[in-house]
């Protein structure tokens, strides 16, 4: 009579496939990061975790620096770093022959070689990075996404070398696009990396890692795509130490471990303060013209509502928040439950807010990689996103990330416009630009973020409500400010409402 089915896998003896002295050899722990990367080749897809200065492989991308050898890569990383810093060394080693990045940001290094033709640039949504290495990571191909649908990003027309003239020597291939359930999207291919640089909290000799607040970023989602990844921990610990349910990073994905060196550094160390103090901006009247916008910005907050907010304005918003009205704000490098800035001395490198600056987290709060923050933005889990702009149409197309010779990067905005059916999409800005000239336009003359996506303006002079069929009505009006002088700062036709309103 044969034996029951599952006593078959019964362990013979004293055998124990749980304990770690069965694990002997199984030791992914390296010496130094030059031994962890010596098998690296040039002219490889190299994917680089972090995002501002938190979460970044400093000790392996210093290594890589010392191999002047490996050259001609092709980096998949957020931005690259700053001048001197991160994967700044490596542009500036000439070791990368090709950035696919969301952010340029104040690297004047990497801005300047893109735009001289000594760098090729693919210019990404974020979250549309974030999702191609989750995709790639699932064996998926290819997946289509809302983000950038009605841009140069979809039409092709994004520069991705320039010559040394200035003129464009190769742009974007233009993407498929299809339609479901009435919305539009574009085909976009999952990245498959050779290598992935990372950076964790705590790993162990088998792989497993964890990571800390902020950082886990792309760095998730990137480990587990490449087909040799390679692991910088802040700790190394023993098997066992990392429980189970703590595990963010599995063994699986992981090659090679080893101990991170150097002091972690901060790009933007920002501490608590007075929010006039924060609306400061050259003149006096400047400064007041921001404070009626924030004020006035603040007010589109209801109870229980999820926000995220862009960079600048948008973020001292919440210092005016309506008594009894609590928002929770999520950041797309991570987090759920942002808190305000820290007191000095509070600060953490591991944890930032989009802008690169020095966050705390709000009670309830939680962490999470940047394709789960996506995910959550895309689906339209958010209720408000409130941002800056350069440009914005009668119609509520949006212009933020380009203007002529001046290139800052996409970064998030593409996909939190992605969903204006779900996410009511907020401007502040000021009215005109710093040569008078207007910034609400019949058409926008520069590059879109997204097209009829606005929901509401709000600038210094006024609020409109925006209709991507009917265009735009005044609602409001600043105090001493007529509909007259509203008219000729905006380029734009737009409606008075009959029950147009002081803005308070």
């Amino acid at each position: 009579m044969s034996r029951p089915f599952l006593s078959m896998f019964r362990p013979v003896g004293r055998r124990n496939f749980s304990v770690s002295t069965s694990r002997r050899a199984i030791d992914k722990l390296c010496e130094s990061a030059q031994e962890a990367v010596k098998d690296l080749k040039g002219s490889s897809t190299l994917l680089v975790g972090g995002f501002g200065f938190s979460g970044v492989p400093n000790t392996l991308i210093n290594a890589v620096r010392d191999r002047p050898e490996v050259t001609d890569l092709t980096v998949v990383s957020n931005n690259a770093g700053m001048p001197g810093a991160g994967l700044g060394q490596l542009l500036e080693s000439g070791q990368i022959g090709k950035m696919i990045a969301s952010f340029i940001g104040e690297n004047k290094v990497f801005e300047k070689m893109y735009l001289n033709g000594d760098l090729a640039l693919e210019l990404t949504p974020q979250g549309t990075i974030a999702e191609k290495c989750a995709a790639g990571a699932a064996g998926v191909p290819a997946f289509y996404t809302p983000a950038a649908y009605g841009t140069i990003v979809q039409t092709g027309e994004l520069p991705v070398r320039y010559n040394k003239d200035g003129t464009v020597a190769e742009t974007s291939k233009p993407k498929e696009t299809r339609e479901f359930n009435g919305k539009n999207y574009i085909l976009e291919e999952a990245i498959f990396g050779d290598y992935a640089l990372v950076k964790v909290h705590k790993a162990d000799k088998l792989g497993n890692c964890q990571f800390r607040k902020a950082m886990n970023n792309f760095n998730e989602a990137m480990a587990k795509n490449a087909k040799y990844t390679i692991v910088e921990a802040d700790h190394i610990v023993e098997v066992g130490e990392i429980d189970p349910e703590d595990i963010h990073l599995q063994g699986i994905y992981v090659n090679k471990v080893i101990q991170s060196q150097g002091e972690k550094q901060i790009e933007k160390l920002t501490f608590a303060k007075d929010p006039s103090e924060m609306l400061k901006a050259g003149s006096g009247e400047a400064t007041a013209r921001r404070e009626r916008i924030v004020k006035r910005a603040a007010k589109e907050f209801r109870d229980g509502m999820y926000v995220n907010l862009g960079i600048g304005m948008p973020l001292i918003a919440p210092s005016y928040l309506p008594e009894g009205v609590e928002v929770v704000l999520q950041a797309e490098n991570g987090i759920l439950g942002l808190g305000g800035y820290p007191k000095p001395g509070e600060e953490d490198p591991d944890l930032i807010n989009p802008g690169k600056e020095t966050v705390t987290l709000a009670s309830g709060a939680s962490v999470f990689g940047s394709h789960e923050s996506f995910g959550m933005i895309r689906s339209g889990r958010i209720d408000l996103t409130m941002l800056g702009a350069l440009q914005v149409s009668q119609y509520g197309d949006l212009a933020n990330f380009m203007l002529p010779g001046k290139v800052k990067g996409v970064g998030g905005a593409m996909d939190l416009v992605a969903n204006p059916e779900k996410t009511k999409v907020v401007v502040t800005m000021e009215h005109v630009d710093k040569k008078g000239n207007p910034k609400i336009l019949p058409e926008c003359s520069f590059p879109l973020t997204g097209p009829r996506c606005v929901w509401k303006i709000i600038t210094d002079l006024a609020v409109f409500e925006v209709s991507p069929t009917e265009g735009l009505t005044l609602a409001e009006h600043a105090e001493g400010v007529s509909v007259e002088e509203i008219r000729s700062k905006t380029a734009a036709h737009f409606k008075v409402a009959d029950d147009l309103k002081p803005m308070l």
